[in-house]
């Protein structure tokens, strides 16, 4: 690896920086790449990550290793012995940032540390992507119970939900809800974490095994009455209480949309739907007429992800945004349209700004499936990696 700061070529030419993201950093970084090369204007790729990742590095050009004491690491840095804190992360990534002609940066996973500092980054010149124009509405991104009474407030067709933050709220939302498919999920959360189907033994005398959801833990079923009782017994959320909501189980089809778009405007979008381990890519029309006012009510600027289920009616309904691209994101390639390279051209200036029928047309329907690969990394040195 290079030092930029010893590179004048590389100061001179414009520079994207891709930070730690959640799931989609290597394929986003590959997907550049490809586009660098195409390009007849030079420009330099930039990753960074709280962790030593050479699979995800060996892509960029140039790495740095951001700092990792912050309040915003996950719980999985939470779980170690506290150390003596660093610069933040924006502040970190902000000066290399100056130093390295940085004009284009997507925050990924971090996205709220760097909007409160928008300003900074936009005197430097720097197009700042973290998912949104404002701390506020990132917040009510991640909040999924303020995000669907927003919803409301715009006439965004959106799954409904009922917070409760103990047991006795549970029960009472259950008596007044329970003749309904139900499921339950944390008002903060990704990857479907904390997300359980309750079973349906007030409607049809369908009861789930008690063992069944140890068992097959992919189902994400949960025998109601083990659910109370786990909740209701549980150290983690008496130390830290967890905000859950109770919400209809829709029965339709469930979608991902990708999506660049900016200052609330979709450029490019393709949805996606899957079957068993298939993955459905293409433009539906009907999916996206519940997107675009959502990314507009919202102001989502940069690259984000959409989660939408059909209820009974079939009817598209919001379950929510993420505010970061999916891990799903490298899936687009298949169809002819990359939304990284869309995305990323726009904004380095080596194309018009991208519209969306225009798109839409060029996107060729395909079915994608993932498969597990390996890739051999050296030992976790410092080695490569700039401080």
């Amino acid at each position: 690896m290079k030092t930029p700061a010893n590179d004048s070529h590389h100061t001179m030419s414009p520079a994207a920086w891709l930070a730690e993201g959640q799931s989609s950093q290597r394929d986003m970084l590959a997907s550049l790449q490809t586009l660098k090369a195409q390009s007849d204007i030079p420009f330099s790729i930039i990753a960074s990550h709280r962790h030593n990742r050479p699979e995800i590095f060996e892509f960029a050009d140039f790495v740095y290793r951001e700092p990792s004491a912050s309040a915003a690491d996950s719980d999985e840095q939470a779980m170690f012995a506290p150390i003596e804190p660093l610069m933040p992360r924006w502040e970190f990534v902000l000066e290399q940032a100056k130093n390295n002609n940085v004009k284009v940066l997507l925050t990924g996973r971090n996205g709220i540390d760097y909007e409160a500092h928008r300003e900074k980054f936009a005197s430097a010149g720097i197009r700042l992507l973290t998912g949104a124009t404002s701390v506020a509405a990132l917040e009510a991104i991640d909040d999924k119970f303020a995000f669907m009474q927003q919803c409301h407030q715009h006439d965004i067709p959106v799954a409904e939900a009922w917070r409760f933050n103990n047991v006795t709220e549970l029960d009472a939302l259950l008596a007044k809800h329970g003749h309904q498919p139900l499921c339950v999920k944390p008002v903060t959360g990704i990857f479907a974490q904390g997300f359980w189907r309750l079973d349906l033994a007030k409607n049809n005398g369908e009861q789930y095994d008690s063992f069944e959801h140890l068992y097959f833990t992919e189902e994400k079923k949960i025998n109601t009455a083990q659910f109370i009782n786990a909740y209701a017994n549980s150290l983690m959320v008496h130390e830290r209480p967890i905000p859950m909501l109770l919400m209809p189980y829709l029965s339709g089809q469930e979608y991902s949309i990708d999506v660049v778009c900016e200052y609330g405007e979709v450029l490019a979008a393709i949805t996606r739907y899957k079957t068993g381990k298939i993955q459905h890519i293409g433009y539906e029309k009907s999916v996206m007429d519940v997107v675009i006012p959502l990314i507009k009510a919202f102001g989502c600027d940069g690259i984000v992800s959409v989660q939408t289920k059909a209820d009974d009616d079939g009817q598209h309904r919001v379950l929510e945004i993420n505010s970061r691209p999916s891990g799903g994101i490298g899936y687009t390639i298949h169809s002819g349209v990359d939304l990284t390279q869309i995305g990323f051209a726009y904004w380095l200036g080596l194309t018009d700004k991208p519209k969306l029928t225009d798109i839409a047309q060029r996107i060729i329907p395909c079915q994608v499936r993932s498969i597990m690969m390996s890739v051999k990394i050296k030992e976790d040195t410092e080695e490569g990696i700039l401080e």
